[in-house]
């Protein structure tokens, strides 16, 4: 039953067969770490719970790749749309984040904190990663072709200098609620 041997107690066979489960789809997934798999504390190809996506072209790592969450509701046709992620390049001569696309936005540009168009791209490091994130430089989705609620995603090609393009379904972060905006608590049933 489950890889456990028919010899245990029935009470100790519910608590060990979930276990091994958990053990065994953990080993397959090849997830033996986190902070620090990859150089610059990048989490490795295996990491299965970091928020965004995560693709690999060439020597370079994107990961935690999203859209900003959205504030008033969802990303509305026209709206602008941040879109964050983690950048390392894991060999050098450093490459370069040059461009990116997407089809559900007119146009994608890099910009920097003050929201003017970075020329030239964003170079990587191949000693550290680059975040590109509110605060520095980061992408934005500009005029979006649809409505984009939290959870839904949308293709984004990056175009790199040296590894070449990438493609990639990015998330948009689902809201998070605080005290006084969190949803109405659900009915409970009496019985």
């Amino acid at each position: 039953m489950n890889g456990v041997p028919s010899r245990t107690p029935r009470a100790l066979r519910r608590v060990l067969a979930p276990l091994l489960a958990a053990v065994l789809a953990f080993t397959a997934a090849g997830c033996g770490g986190g902070e620090g798999d990859e150089p610059g504390g990048i989490a490795g190809p295996g990491e299965v719970d970091s928020p965004g996506a995560n693709a690999a072209i060439g020597s370079v790592l994107v990961r935690y790749a999203h859209l900003a969450e959205p504030t008033d509701g969802p990303w509305q046709v026209g709206s602008d749309v941040p879109l964050y992620a983690q950048l390392y390049d894991r060999e050098p001569p450093a490459d370069r984040l040059v461009a990116a696309e997407s089809p559900a936005a007119e146009s994608v540009e890099i910009v920097a904190q003050g929201g003017e168009v970075v020329e030239g791209g964003v170079e990587l490091s191949p000693d550290k990663s680059v975040g590109l994130e509110e605060g520095g430089s980061y992408l934005v989705l500009r005029d979006v072709r649809q409505r984009i609620r939290g959870g839904d995603f949308v293709w984004v090609t990056l175009h790199f200098e040296d590894a070449g393009s990438l493609s990639m379904q990015v998330p948009a972060q689902t809201p998070t609620y605080d005290q006084e905006s969190s949803p109405p608590p659900l009915p409970t049933l009496t019985g």
